[in-house]
């Protein structure tokens, strides 16, 4: 098995791939191609990929994580990194973030689409992002009194 992580379909047969898989006498190429498929709705995102093959057969097969959810914030909010310090980076609006949550659904510990729009508010709070202009942590209690529910129905 080998884990690795990929930019959303542009994997490529350099390291750590090829490295990673030749050995074992699998085709690279095809283990590529594969992962570019499965991988390309993630374009300029880093994904998670688990390459698990069958030593014996030389089969593979391709498990695609989720994006993490700093990755989905900065592509949604336009930015190339969070502050890593209160200074506000960028904003991120209300209904980008109710999209990131309804992708990660059964990805992440969150019960509900609300329980993980609060996950990535959170998420927004760290790396200083604000929501729809306003504080992260002011719309994360906002999301939690359940101010935005009719966003996170479904």
């Amino acid at each position: 098995m080998l884990n690795v992580i990929v930019e959303g379909g542009k994997a490529t047969a350099g390291p750590p791939l090829g490295p990673g898989l030749a050995p074992i006498g699998v085709n690279v190429g095809q283990v590529v191609a594969e992962i570019n498929k499965a991988t390309g709705a993630f374009p300029g995102l880093k994904v998670p990929v688990k390459v698990i093959v069958d030593t014996g057969s030389k089969s593979f097969k391709v498990e695609v994580g989720a994006p993490a959810t700093s990755e989905l914030v900065k592509k949604a909010a336009g930015i190339e990194k969070g502050s890593g310090t209160k200074d506000k980076v960028g904003n991120l609006e209300l209904s980008a973030l109710a999209e990131i949550a309804k992708s990660l659904r059964g990805k992440s510990q969150g019960k509900s689409a609300k329980d993980v729009a609060k996950e990535v508010a959170g998420t927004c709070v760290s790396m200083g992002v604000t929501i729809d202009g306003k504080d992260a942590k002011l719309m994360e209690k906002e999301i939690k009194e359940g101010r935005h529910d009719s966003l996170f129905a479904g």
